[in-house]
């Protein structure tokens, strides 16, 4: 992942957990607080069939609250925490309490310094650089 970030690769078998216009929580220090995803990178979807996205996806975000520097703008963010259960390959279930979101800037690397709360295996597996500044992963 050195210059390009990657994206979805096969959706069988996944819960869908977020989809468009989800209100997420921003988990970072980056100034946004809140923000609602405004489309998925990589989903090759069916006509009229709303996209969905899962924890460690790449998703556009559009900040809805937060400092007047980062309010009403656009990021990249990778899911992080999502409510809706899903499994791992393992066969446990996990949940969050919360929808959230880190972001990133255009290469991948997170806009803040900090992540608050936990974030997800899964998303620290699948992006290195955002699992160097997470307190606590599960």
């Amino acid at each position: 992942m050195p210059e390009k970030l990657q994206v979805l690769g096969s959706r069988k078998g996944l819960t869908p957990g977020l989809q468009h216009y989800t209100t997420v929580t921003v988990a970072d220090n980056s100034g946004a607080k809140e923000a609602v995803i405004i489309g998925i990178y990589g989903y090759k979807g069916v006509l009229r069939r709303i996209p969905f996205a899962n924890v460690a996806d790449l998703v556009m975000v559009s900040v809805r609250k937060g400092t007047p520097e980062v309010r009403k703008q656009k990021f990249k963010a990778v899911i992080v925490r999502q409510r809706m259960p899903f499994r791992r390959p393992d066969g446990t279930w996990i949940s969050f309490e919360d929808n959230a979101v880190v972001i990133v800037n255009p290469d991948g690397t997170p806009k803040g310094t900090e992540i608050r709360g936990p974030i997800a295996k899964e998303a620290a597996e699948r992006w290195p650089k955002v699992a160097s500044i997470a307190t606590m992963v599960i």
